[in-house]
């Protein structure tokens, strides 16, 4: 095979299924940009395993995606599945997520013995220090609240706070809490009588511009948020 591919798989209940895929055109895809997933496909095929060339049976492709068309069940694998990327794709995505988690810390927190700001290389060097580990994959600040704590160990910092008032339609609550509990600590979370789900979150006042932008795309613009007064 003269073109170069990688593999991206997903899991459903105990059957797993993979593509070959182009490597540098799937991660585009991945990190959500406007890709043709037709032109992913190194062979437009979905295999049990792709190694053995043993191919997945059109029943349990039905079964699991509710459908046989090889682009539209690529694109599901590829966006939420495990995709398989080279040492210098891993190096670069861990670099610019580094940046960005070091750039949200160095703007929102300050030494407590101070009140002054955080220098960036200080922070960058207490990562190191910290051996934090850093999901190439995962959006930068939904990684930050973690990783503040386990960077507390060794340096001494914090983080202004906001308690948010957050209320979503009760059919996409599970999206929306699996993003809120992943950026902050939810203090008290309750059903309403109309079926929507609502709670308090305590998470970084940075965090404020994007947490509404990501409900409301959750959502469909049906959610509410604002800061606790």
């Amino acid at each position: 095979m003269s073109r170069p591919y990688t593999v991206a798989r997903i899991t459903k209940g105990k059957e797993t299924f993979e593509v070959l895929v182009d490597p540098e055109l799937s991660l585009k895809l991945r990190l959500g940009e406007n890709v043709s997933a037709s032109k992913i496909l190194v062979y437009e095929q979905i295999y049990k395993d792709a190694k053995k060339g043993i191919r997945a049976k059109e029943e349990d492709l039905k079964k699991a995606f509710g459908t046989t068309d090889p682009v539209t069940i690529a694109l599901k694998i590829v966006k939420e599945g495990e995709l398989q990327v080279t040492a210098d794709q891993r190096r670069k995505l861990i670099e610019e997520k580094k940046r960005q988690i070091i750039d949200f810390i160095s703007k929102n927190a300050v030494d407590p013995r101070t009140n002054l700001p955080i220098p960036p290389q200080r922070i960058a060097l207490a990562l190191d220090e910290a051996s934090v580990s850093i999901d190439p994959f995962i959006d930068a600040k939904q990684q930050v609240t973690k990783i503040i704590e386990k960077l507390k160990l060794i340096l001494p910092l914090k983080i202004g706070t906001m308690i948010f008032e957050i209320r979503v339609p009760g059919d996409v609550q599970p999206k929306a809490s699996s993003y809120i509990k992943s950026i902050g600590r939810v203090l008290r979370e309750e059903w309403k009588g109309d079926g929507s789900w609502a709670c308090e979150l305590e998470a970084p006042s940075g965090m404020q511009v994007e947490l509404m932008e990501r409900l409301a795309k959750i959502s469909a613009g049906k959610a509410e948020v604002k800061p606790k007064r």
